[in-house]
């Protein structure tokens, strides 16, 4: 596991990380490739809920994902989930009538809601997906959304009300396809996180106006930056993870974060993650991907508002952290099923092996011991 760490602060919640306060790029200290700093994965164990008893179903993580159309059922499958195989309490699948069948079908414990008709008046859908998005801790939107029309406005209106509602979000396939055409809907919401694979990476940079001089592994910071703090999960042989909430576009206010001196935050860093995985590439691997930092960002959801943990992490630092997060547990749960299944390999195949992956890279202790088992 490497991390590089580009970072610009004053305050010393994260020694770890080596904070350097500037807000100049060019003064900006790139660090060699290191061990991940222990900081990051005990930051990452404060936002895991406990397993001892003391919470009750829905605050270890409400999550919603947002797709599955006539063409596309088994992305918000997988992601879906895989939220619940990481440890989320309950999820939903926010998706289109021709898709729900199916999608009910490959599991009882996924809760479906059809709501997302071509025929629905937008008035109707407005009132249902702020009633449901109201109970739910964060929104996953892309696998399985598509792009007919009606999907894409839908989309649209769901992650409008997200950021009104304060919500965390994951923005996967066809959601960054919507993105990537109106950057507006995104920008300066520093509780989002992008995970682009190389292509949709390509060209949600061309969008925000990357400069192809800028060395590749510094474009995700960029494309962070120019959107105005968003968390960019930038996946491949390693994945990159950076936030850079250093620009112009950023606002604690539009992102709806009071946490004192906004100065403060203003804070550079890049998270390379190189934790072994599988070398079968399939598809729904990133829907995988989707659902476990959906599952971590519901957790941090609930350790803002209180329902466990001593509230010493900023709001702010959550995203990235469940972004890390996810990327080593998904990573490590591709290896698994990997060696098991070799060039036979199929995402369905990772499912069961999350919690193993789990409890590899955060260890056997976050079971609280014999009292966290059922």
């Amino acid at each position: 596991m490497s991390v590089r760490c580009e970072v610009c602060a004053s305050h010393k919640l994260f020694p770890l990380v080596y904070l350097y306060r500037t807000l100049d790029r060019s003064s900006a200290i790139t660090l060699p490739t290191m061990p991940v700093p222990r900081s990051i994965i005990q930051q990452i164990k404060q936002v895991i809920p406990p397993l001892n008893g003391t919470l009750h179903k829905g605050q270890s993580g409400r999550v919603g994902v947002l797709g599955g159309a006539l063409d596309y059922t088994g992305a918000p499958f997988f992601a879906a989930i895989s939220a619940l195989r990481l440890g989320a309490d309950l999820s939903h699948v926010i998706c289109s009538p021709t898709a729900a069948q199916a999608i009910k079908s490959y599991s009882p414990d996924l809760i479906v809601h059809p709501i997302l008709s071509e025929e629905a008046s937008y008035a109707k859908v407005e009132g249902e997906l702020k009633s449901l998005l109201s109970r739910l801790h964060v929104l996953v939107m892309g696998p399985g959304l598509g792009r007919e029309e009606y999907m894409q406005t839908y989309a649209r209106l769901a992650l409008s009300i997200a950021r009104e509602q304060a919500m965390f979000v994951v923005l996967d396939a066809d959601a960054l396809y919507m993105v990537g055409k109106e950057l507006s809907l995104v920008k300066g919401y520093c509780r989002a996180v992008l995970t682009p694979n190389v292509v949709e990476f390509k060209r949600l940079s061309e969008s925000a106006g990357v400069s192809p001089d800028v060395p590749a592994k510094e474009r995700a910071g960029e494309v962070s930056k120019l959107l105005g703090g968003v968390v960019v999960l930038e996946k491949g042989p390693t994945d990159l993870i950076a936030s850079d909430t250093t620009g112009e576009a950023t606002s604690l206010e539009a992102s709806k974060l009071d946490e004192g001196d906004e100065e403060r935050q203003r804070v550079r860093e890049v998270v390379e993650v190189d934790v072994e995985g599988g070398l079968k590439r399939c598809g729904g691997q990133g829907d995988v991907l989707s659902g476990t930092v959906g599952a971590m960002l519901a957790w941090g959801k609930c350790y803002e508002d209180g329902a466990f943990g001593d509230g010493s992490i900023p709001t702010s630092r959550l995203p990235l952290l469940a972004a890390v997060g996810g990327s080593m547990v998904t990573r490590t749960s591709s290896r698994m099923a990997f060696r098991l299944q070799g060039r036979g390999l199929v995402t369905q195949d990772m499912l069961p092996l999350l919690g193993k992956s789990f409890s590899e890279v955060f260890g056997e202790d976050l079971w609280a011991g014999d009292k966290g088992r059922l």
